[in-house]
């Protein structure tokens, strides 16, 4: 039924309502009450009906959806229905001189009970007929895992809308005062996350909805790891502000994703720091187009920078973050394509004399530890060498800060591609001494999920194409960390950065590598014995322990949520440089050992520094 002719429905249905309630209520107290005339009872009839009109219209009662009344819908009738009495006890009694309050009160129940019956008979209709209409497709029969705002609404949105596919049977939740309680739509608590087992059994339970959107990480870890049934899909809700601000809809349901079980809580930053450095500024991001690089672009917009220069070696990458980043229509910051090679010193000085930026963050670098086994020369001629160049052009040009993106893989690397980025880090402590304009950091971190080389998309792949998924080693684990996670933490480093520093992110706990295969399979739908995992050996230049630093080469202090700052040992520029042209007059095969064997000299051999008091 369309709009219009619903609201004629509705406003002649309680006009019928309202006319003969007074009569009616007026015979159930004859020979109780009986001063009232027919003349009377006629006007007060018309006083009511007008008066009905008046407040329906102020209290928006016939422009509802009453397919989805709740208490919010009762509450407006109620208002209406009591406002129309008063306003007609009053009127009746100074144009006759008298008003009946038992008269008054039952039409004022009758109102509630007819008004309010036929918006909710039109809920039950519509309800009915809907689910008739569905009814031939399959409902999926489904247990919900909490029973407050989120796991209600979600139920409600089940019953209303069978679109959905599912049918709620069952509910539980671990506080014991709900338990055996009925929630929206007469669902029955039945029990707590232990009891998750049983109760798929019990029903034939096909789908399960975590729907507690407050839940930490690490509780809806311990819950997936109870929930994870084979033969049962999981699902999880949005979050609960997203949905109430209209951003998403209760029944956007996901699948759950290794980074939702490995992600941790997000840190609240140091929004006025970030913004005194950011704000109206340039600023320029070097792997622009890269996993971390392309994420610190996104996070650095939201502060509003003047200009921001996208500077990659690729043109696809790069083109690719310019247009995600141009579709935001963000007309105060300028977006800067520079397409450049940070191994060509004189074109980093160029980009540098023609923007001068006031920021920079360091991401470009060759970063897979196999590849770089096989390619040490570019190794140094783009983690090293390129690191200089830049650094040394932010140096020469007076930018504020320079950041170097770094990683785990440098602490004590058994291969090139850590070992070039721990010498990159030497030379950016090195350069901080002897500069005294622009602020040198480098920012150490281990695995972020989802990026280029990491061990996610290539599971993904090997499970969509049948299996198996192929790990180095049972014993292999690694440290993993979201990319926004990972691209927050590195901008607000930069803002504690008093120079020279290796900042390090608490990574978390390890994950071993055949654990997360093994989710990725059951969050895919499948059982290890469809996919299969197969163990290959370890690849040329991998540990089977990350390290982030040596328990005594770390601050024991965190300086702001997550960050820690290093102590670590340095080097001078000078020597930096005569090894750099050692490097680079070997044949690949003398490079490795002559590589990783100068940077666990240098680490070992000197004291470590202690470092400031923040």
């Amino acid at each position: 039924m369309g709009a219009k002719k619903r609201y004629f429905l509705f406003v002649s249905v309680d006009s019928l309502i309202v006319t003969f309630s007074i009569f009616i209520s007026y015979y159930i107290l004859v020979p109780f009450f009986s001063e009232y005339s027919l003349a009377v009872l006629g006007t007060t009839s018309v006083i009511i009906l007008l008066s009905h009109h008046i407040y329906a219209y102020i209290f928006n009662l016939y422009h509802r959806a009453w397919e989805f009344a709740s208490v919010r819908e009762l509450v407006s009738i109620s208002l209406s229905v009591t406002a129309t009495l008063i306003t007609t006890a009053v009127l009746t009694y100074m144009m006759f001189g008298i008003t009946f309050f038992r008269l008054m009160l039952i039409t004022w129940m009758m109102h509630l009970i007819l008004i309010g019956g036929s918006r909710m008979t039109w809920r039950v209709f519509h309800h009915h007929l809907k689910g008739r209409r569905y009814n031939g497709s399959r409902m999926v029969r489904t247990l919900v895992v909490g029973a407050g705002k989120g796991g209600t609404m979600l139920i409600r949105q089940m019953l209303d809308n069978p679109t959905m596919g599912m049918n709620p049977v069952a509910i539980v939740d671990d506080d014991e005062m709900k338990r055996n309680m009925e929630v929206a739509g007469g669902i029955k608590v039945e029990g707590n996350r232990y009891d998750i087992g049983n109760l798929v059994n019990k029903y034939d339970i096909r789908k399960i909805v975590i729907a507690i959107p407050s839940l930490s990480k690490r509780e809806l870890n311990r819950i997936h790891s109870l929930v994870n049934l084979e033969g049962v899909d999981v699902l999880i809700m949005p979050n609960i502000e997203d949905v109430m601000s209209g951003r998403l809809e209760v029944n956007m349901l996901k699948q759950v994703e290794v980074e939702d079980l490995l992600g941790r809580e997000p840190v609240e930053l140091d929004m006025e720091g970030i913004e005194e450095q950011v704000t109206d500024k340039t600023i320029l991001v070097t792997g622009a187009g890269g996993s971390i690089g392309s994420e610190i672009v996104r996070q650095i917009a939201k502060f509003q920078p003047r200009r921001i220069l996208l500077l990659g070696h690729g043109e696809n990458s790069i083109y690719t973050i310019l247009e995600e980043v141009l579709d935001q229509k963000n007309e105060n910051i300028s977006y800067i394509p520079i397409i450049a090679d940070v191994q060509n010193r004189k074109r980093m000085f160029e980009v540098f004399e023609k923007y001068r930026p006031d920021m920079v963050y360091h991401a470009a670098a060759h970063k897979h530890v196999p590849m770089m086994e096989y390619n040490p020369i570019e190794a140094i001629r783009n983690n090293i060498i390129g690191t200089k160049n830049t650094a040394e052009a932010a140096c020469h040009y007076k930018a504020k800060k320079f950041v170097m993106i770094s990683t785990d893989k440098a602490v004590n690397p058994p291969n090139v591609m850590g070992a070039t980025k721990r010498v990159a880090e030497m030379i950016i402590q090195a350069l901080d001494k002897d500069c005294e304009d622009t602020t040198l950091v480098a920012v150490r971190f281990g695995n972020v999920l989802g990026s280029n080389g990491s061990v996610v998309p290539k599971f993904k792949r090997q499970i969509e194409g049948g299996g198996p998924i192929t790990v180095t080693d049972p014993r292999m684990t690694r440290y993993f960390m979201t990319i926004p996670e990972a691209s927050r933490l590195v901008i607000q480093a930069s803002t504690l950065a008093e120079g020279g520093e290796v900042f390090v992110l608490d990574m978390g706990e390890p994950v071993k590598i055949v654990d997360l295969a093994k989710n990725m399979i059951r969050l895919s739908g499948f059982s290890e014995e469809d996919i299969g995992i197969e163990f290959v050996g370890i690849r040329p230049g991998e540990k089977l322990y990350e390290e982030l630093l040596n328990p005594e080469e770390i601050h024991p202090e965190q300086v702001y949520e997550k960050i820690y700052r290093g102590r670590v040992s340095e080097s001078s520029l000078q020597a930096i440089e005569e090894k750099i042209k050692v490097f680079m007059a070997l044949n690949e095969n003398e490079v490795k050992e002559t590589l990783i064997n100068f940077v666990g000299q240098e680490d070992n051999g000197e004291e470590l520094e202690q470092i400031r008091a923040v």
